[in-house]
């Protein structure tokens, strides 16, 4: 039984990633692009493990019985032999109950099948992929400092930038190009607890979901009466939300939105850059 459950567990496991690598882009749900390779050729092995331990078959590690006891010349048991007491032949045969041959034949304890369930819903539904609901219960992480110039800003109105550019733009950049400027960002929608506005998001992958960042950008107004609602994907256009002083960190990260448009979950979407897809 218990060989069972190892070959079962490693063949659904091994079909599960082959399914999402092979036939689908649901991996990106989990990994950046570049790890696909990897998965491919994990669940490869897993499904040949599987199977070769399907097929395997343990030892006879027993102890062999084929012939007499060795003894006199005519096949009796020594004289030795003979002094064992029935007791300690007893004592041999309970000991045998746990397993002759020096293996624990105990049953695979049942609670060992619920696994099956995590690997049996990587073949047949996808887990979903991190949203809202993550976004809202972790700080926006801090963007890095830009240690170079920022370049000029081109005179493309409005002005598509990442989540990131936009918040360097307005927090180190001094020049202050970005004031009075239409930008066009894209993201996921995240409410705000306190129903001031709501939150442009991104969640970045720097290898996989375990290690995710989310970035922010605060938006006041969405053009309707209601904020729109969670993990819907949006290009929203509009002005920085003047507060602080531009260019240090006392500017928030926040936009005035003049126009919200719904869009397709663009393929990179656990990046923070621009969208492969056209909105």
């Amino acid at each position: 039984m218990r060989r069972l459950l190892q070959s079962l567990l490693l063949k659904l496991t091994g079909l599960g990633l082959l399914r999402i690598t092979l036939f689908s882009d649901t991996y990106l749900r989990y990994v950046k692009p570049g790890l696909r390779p990897v998965l491919i050729a994990s669940g490869v092995v897993l499904l040949l493990l599987g199977i070769v331990a399907a097929f395997s078959r343990t030892g006879n590690g027993g102890h062999a019985h084929d012939g007499p006891a060795s003894g006199g010349p005519d096949g009796h048991a020594s004289d030795a032999h003979d002094g064992h007491t029935d007791g300690a032949h007893e004592a041999h045969a309970h000991d045998g109950h746990e397993g002759h041959d020096g293996h624990d034949h105990s049953a695979t304890p049942k609670i060992a099948w619920l696994l099956v369930l995590p690997a049996l819903s990587l073949l047949l539904f996808a887990p979903p992929a991190l949203g809202a609901y993550t976004a809202a219960r972790s700080g926006a992480e801090p963007v890095a400092v830009q240690k170079k110039g920022f370049e000029p800003l081109p005179a493309t109105s409005p002005l598509p930038l990442t989540l990131t550019e936009f918040t360097k733009r307005v927090q180190q950049d001094r020049s202050r190009a970005i004031q009075g400027r239409t930008v066009r960002l894209t993201g996921f929608a995240t409410p705000d607890a306190t129903g001031e506005g709501w939150y442009l998001t991104r969640i970045i992958f720097s290898c996989c979901a375990a290690d995710s960042q989310t970035v922010k950008i605060h938006v006041y107004g969405s053009g309707s009466a209601e904020p729109p609602a969670a993990d819907t994907w949006l290009a929203v256009t509009g002005t920085w939300h003047p507060a602080g002083t531009l260019g240090t960190t006392s500017a928030p990260a926040a936009l005035d939105a003049r126009l919200t448009t719904p869009i397709a979950q663009p393929i990179n979407a656990f990046t923070d850059d621009l969208p492969i897809t056209p909105g």
